[in-house]
């Protein structure tokens, strides 16, 4: 198990060590200890399986009380999973990084709190995308920022999209800012 830094701070990307052979393949999706010594000491709480079908797109989603940090995998299928940093006072604030994960490669993505996430369905079969989390469900806490959203600029892959009815009236970033003054919105940009 190795790290791979991206172009924003504290997102990483986890390469898995796998053992392949005419059989198929095993591989720890999560060890603990070996998590620590790369220091990511995360305690995470809850594990998440979600199936999406083809042309599907899920967020951007973030969770506010208690903020969340996200670990994330494809184990079928492939999506495009996109994370948007959202930390006060960062560098990269409002950059978005995606990332091909898909069930034939060995990479997880540790999104951490205070980012936005998404992803849509890649190819023409349902992705299984299953993530750990810091902190429990919150419907309280739950916000988000709408998929397309201009000042995010996303290159997404997909123009029309299967959006649910909740993320097709999530806010734009400019309300988002308005509403969340106090979440992690640096004070430069509340113009």
């Amino acid at each position: 198990m190795h790290l791979e830094e991206t172009p924003i701070k504290d997102l990483v990307i986890i390469h898995l060590d796998r053992f392949e052979d005419e059989r198929g393949f095993f591989l720890e999706r999560f060890n603990k200890k070996k998590l620590t010594q790369l220091d990511l000491d995360i305690d995470f709480v809850q594990d998440n399986h979600s199936k999406s079908n083809p042309g599907v797109l899920r967020g951007l989603h973030l969770q506010s009380n208690p903020k969340q940090g996200k670990l994330v995998s494809c184990i079928e299928g492939a999506i495009l999973d996109v994370a948007v940093d959202l930390r006060a006072n960062s560098k990269t604030f409002m950059q978005s990084f995606s990332i091909r994960l898909c069930g034939d490669d060995s990479k997880l993505l540790w999104i951490p709190e205070n980012f936005a996430h998404g992803f849509c369905v890649l190819g023409h079969t349902p992705a299984h995308v299953i993530y750990k989390v810091n902190q429990y469900y919150s419907p309280t806490g739950e916000i988000g920022i709408l998929w397309n959203d201009p000042d995010l600029n996303i290159s997404w892959p997909c123009i029309t999209p299967l959006l649910s009815p909740k993320d097709q009236q999530l806010l734009s970033f400019k309300q988002f800012r308005k509403r969340y003054i106090n979440y992690e919105i640096s004070p430069k940009i509340l113009t």
